[in-house]
């Protein structure tokens, strides 16, 4: 027997369309990861080069366009160059840029992010945010009223995406920034209602969900964004928040960011089966749910499909072909580029030169002969 917990009754391609229980359809299974790019203006506004960007994926085929990770407060601030969604003043470019997606008749999605103690000081001016103290970092931990404060912040960018129109939103939970310091039991040593069991760290998480549903339209799109390993995360807890998750039936889509969507978890109490299956045996009715993590050819996105996901995420295969879907949907077995190329390569996939330079630093991406 199948222990693919899904609401289809065949399984499904990557060309198939996809419905949530909110919000639009997805024309296919492709969805475009929120990818660090490093190219809007200093205050968060968003930049002509990140439209081109975004909307040249959309144009590319993918079923939903996600936004990089868009910060919901200004001491939330994780690199340079990053979109901002902390202020009424990001409004008219994200309207932009939900109206140049949906004319590509994909899916509009703003990932809603804080850094918390991963915001470099010399980016945000001060000592970053933590939910307990961190000498490694610098990090100050929040106030109990600080706390209540980033949970309105992260309601409140919701709202604001969507008067800018966009279909929905994703809270970041993943990558150890400041949902997923909550959710660590080595990061969060808080005493409060915020610290202590599986509970209580994830309340931040749950009341930002609710938040959304009440101040959001009722068919506004909601996913999070959950990596289940790493920056001091315990599988079994993640499991839990997830069925969590899955059983309130609050959100729309669960995006579980892996690394590798093939490998095996890292604590040897949960190996011999793939980190993925851990997740996609669970019983979610009609909430979606996908993986992103080394998906860099047709077959490996085929593959995430007949392991149980429900659609793929493309960060890098993304960034390397704009049109990813359309050469899929052309040719099921077309070969994506390989990596290191040139600067003009990524040029011409609507990479801006802030972008390209940032892709420099991940080791034999960009050709050095180039660089």
């Amino acid at each position: 027997m199948s222990t693919r917990a899904t609401v289809e009754d065949t399984m499904p391609t990557l060309l198939d369309p996809m419905s949530f229980p909110r919000g639009p359809t997805m024309k296919n299974r492709f969805m475009l990861a929120p990818l660090t790019n490093s190219q809007s203006h200093d205050n968060g506004v968003l930049s002509n080069e990140e439209q081109h960007w975004l909307t040249m994926r959309a144009e590319g085929g993918f079923g939903l366009t996600m936004t990089c990770a868009a910060h919901v407060q200004t001491l939330g601030k994780g690199f340079p160059g990053q979109l901002g969604v902390f202020g009424d003043e990001h409004v008219d470019g994200l309207r932009r840029l939900a109206d140049g997606i949906a004319a590509e008749g994909s899916v509009s999605v703003v990932q809603l992010h804080h850094a918390g103690m991963r915001s470099p000081a010399e980016l945000i001016g001060e000592a970053p945010l933590c939910p307990s103290a961190d000498e490694a970092t610098g990090a100050r931990a929040l106030s109990h009223a600080e706390v209540l404060k980033l949970i309105d912040d992260f309601v409140a960018a919701a709202v604001r995406s969507e008067q800018a129109g966009f279909d929905g939103a994703e809270i970041h939970g993943a990558h150890g920034y400041v949902v997923a310091q909550f959710l660590s039991p080595e990061i969060n040593r808080r005493s409060d209602e915020f610290g202590g069991n599986v509970e209580n760290r994830a309340r931040m998480l749950f009341a930002i969900i609710d938040g959304i549903r009440e101040q959001c339209d009722p068919n506004f799109l909601l996913g999070v964004r959950l990596s289940p390993e790493r920056f001091g995360l315990r599988l079994g807890e993640m499991i839990e928040v997830t069925k969590r998750l899955l059983e309130d039936q609050k959100i729309d889509f669960l995006d579980l960011s892996l690394w590798d969507v093939f490998k095996e978890p890292e604590e040897e109490a949960f190996r011999g089966r793939t980190l993925m299956s851990w997740f996609t045996e669970l019983p979610r009715d009609a909430t979606r749910l996908g993986v992103a993590g080394n998906i860099r050819s047709p077959a490996d996105a085929e593959r995430a499909l007949a392991a149980g996901a429900d659609w793929v995420m493309l960060g890098r295969a993304a960034i390397l072909h704009h049109d990813f879907p359309n050469r899929y949907e052309a040719d099921s077995r077309f070969v994506p580029s390989e990596i290191p190329v040139s600067r003009e390569y990524l040029a011409n996939e609507g990479l801006s030169d802030a972008f390209i330079d940032y892709m420099a630093g991940w080791k034999g991406f960009v050709s050095e002969a180039e660089g």
